[in-house]
């Protein structure tokens, strides 16, 4: 499904990130990308979305190469911050934008709606308001929507939990294992909250100056485990 190959990139001469390790995500896993500020995190997840180019290595969706083709993209769907979205929209607005450009009616978008009102909490629709004027939290919760209105095979998300009250943090666990279970969907997930990532994510990627310097599936350990190297 995912395949990370020596990858590598620097600014101004500084390393951010040396994968050397050649790395396979398989359909349907749920993987965890964790390690403090700086570790490399974020760069990865913009290598893998072509947002930034590589200075070695490649990354392949689905076999194809990301920095050189472009199909990748109708089946990856990506929430990293606010840039993803446009703020002068409101939350309906962007929802039948992105349904247009995946061939969704108003009404298949209306439908998908309807399973996320819990998740939105009555402060998302029928608000009169633009993206600009929600808060952080909500405008997450409208760009982690719109990832899975796509219906993608691949999810990448930087960050969910870290905007989100709690109940809406338990929920959006739920929504992602469904759709794992349910579409058999491949997702990323950064995130500096060690118990939901080690609950959800079925194999964890340990990030350090860069580098990746453990691989492993997730057990009834691993949540301590990390614990005890952060600790450090």
């Amino acid at each position: 499904m995912i395949k990370i190959n020596d990858i590598g990139k620097a600014y101004n001469g500084k390393i951010v990130l040396n994968i050397e390790q050649n790395v396979e995500i398989n359909t349907a896993e749920i993987i965890g990308l964790v390690g403090n500020n700086g570790a490399g995190k974020t760069t990865l997840f913009r290598l893998m979305l072509d947002l930034i180019k590589a200075d070695k290595g490649e990354i392949l969706l689905k076999d194809e190469n990301v920095a050189t083709s472009e199909k990748w993209k109708t089946f990856t769907a990506a929430y990293l911050d606010e840039g993803f979205l446009i703020d002068y929209l409101t939350p309906e607005e962007y929802f039948y934008f992105v349904g247009l450009l995946h061939n969704k009616s108003k009404a298949d978008v209306d439908e998908f709606l309807k399973s996320f009102e819990a998740f939105f909490e009555g402060s998302i629709l029928d608000s009169g308001k633009y993206l600009r004027d929600f808060s952080k939290g909500n405008r997450f919760k409208v760009g982690i929507a719109a990832c899975l209105l796509q219906k993608p095979d691949i999810i990448i998300l930087d960050e969910p939990f870290a905007n989100l009250d709690p109940s809406s943090q338990l929920r959006l666990i739920n929504i992602l294992k469904e759709v794992n279970i349910k579409d058999r969907a491949t997702i990323l997930i950064s995130s500096h909250d060690l118990n939901h990532v080690t609950d959800i994510c079925s194999r964890i990627l340990l990030l350090e100056n860069g580098s990746l310097i453990k691989d492993t599936y997730t057990n009834e350990d691993t949540l301590h485990e990390l614990e005890d190297y952060f600790k450090v």
